[in-house]
């Protein structure tokens, strides 16, 4: 189902630009990521917004549909039964009129200058596919939700000077249409997690490159162990049918957890001395929980595969 609502115009000195959103069961955040959309300083004429809502059963197409009467961009709405993320993100794709797309996560919360740092980054650098935005720390009093930022903001740093280290997740990148439809789109199949660890390292593949931006979003992360846990078991589910199609893309034995209690020091060492907290030095052990979790996760589709 398609409702549209909103103006359109044409610049023809910018590019359009869609703000791709999959989300499902995100009512307690989604309201903030819309908000932070309709913030942005880029000019909204030449900005399009699809949501795309993944068979939610909470308040989230309700919230999308009262916010998008009030937006002064185009906007498209889709709903449809539990598809998971590659087929949500390929509507988006159907459905862009933009030259990129910048896929905005339903608990994140973008600059306000995000759209337009990132759009000039493309501009300037033509050869890049995928260009994924940096993590700012976001104020929570959840130990578990801030030792999980933390952890983004050393991913960050150690890439400092514009490299990947690793492959970009979707929440927060900005990607060029171009490219996504060369290598096919996102892969359906993959209903759980992967879906863009795939779809990036088909484009890499493919001969383009992939690179940081200095622009800043931040991200809600899990508030509690439990629903910390059931994220990372999830991950290594979804992560499993990833790496049956792409077994180079990470080394399984950096997810055991005696790795992460190991990685935990090495990064709590890094932390302290870039945020000057003293409770970064539980990170070991919020590696172990999380390691584990991913690892039974794995085992989990590798037994029922």
């Amino acid at each position: 189902m398609i409702e549209r609502v909103g103006c359109w115009l044409s610049n023809k000195n910018l590019p359009l630009v869609t703000i791709g959103v999959c989300v499902r069961n995100a009512s307690s955040t989604i309201y903030e990521a819309i908000e932070s959309i309709i913030s942005q300083d880029y000019p909204h004429e030449l900005m399009e917004v699809i949501f795309v809502d993944d068979g939610s059963e909470d308040e989230t197409v309700s919230i999308i549909k009262e916010y998008a009467l009030k937006m002064d961009m185009r906007t498209k709405i889709f709903h449809h039964k539990w598809k998971g993320l590659g087929a949500s993100r390929n509507v988006v794709i159907r459905n862009a009129d933009g030259k990129y797309i910048i896929w905005i996560d339903g608990d994140m919360v973008i600059s306000k200058n995000f759209v337009t740092m990132l759009v000039n980054f493309m501009e300037k650098n033509r050869d890049v596919a995928i260009a994924k935005g940096k993590h700012g720390l976001i104020k929570t009093k959840s130990l578990a939700a801030f030792l999980e930022n933390v952890l983004f903001i050393i991913y960050d740093y150690e890439e400092s000077d514009g490299i990947p280290r690793r492959l970009p997740g979707t929440g927060g990148s900005i990607y060029r249409i171009e490219a996504i439809k060369k290598v096919g789109g996102f892969n359906s199949n993959l209903k759980g997690v992967g879906e863009d660890q795939d779809i990036a390292q088909r484009i890499k593949l493919a001969g383009w490159r992939i690179k940081k931006a200095s622009a800043v979003f931040y991200e809600r992360h899990r508030n509690t162990w439990k629903g910390l846990w059931k994220e990372y078991y999830w991950w290594g589910q979804g992560m499993y049918e990833t790496l049956r199609k792409h077994p180079r893309l990470i080394k399984i034995y950096k997810m055991l957890p005696l790795v992460g209690l190991l990685t935990g020091i090495i990064y709590s060492v890094k932390a302290y001395r870039i945020l000057g907290k003293t409770k970064v030095f539980l990170l070991p052990i919020h590696f172990v929980f999380k390691f584990s979790a991913w690892c039974l996760g794995f085992l989990d589709s590798f037994l029922n595969s």
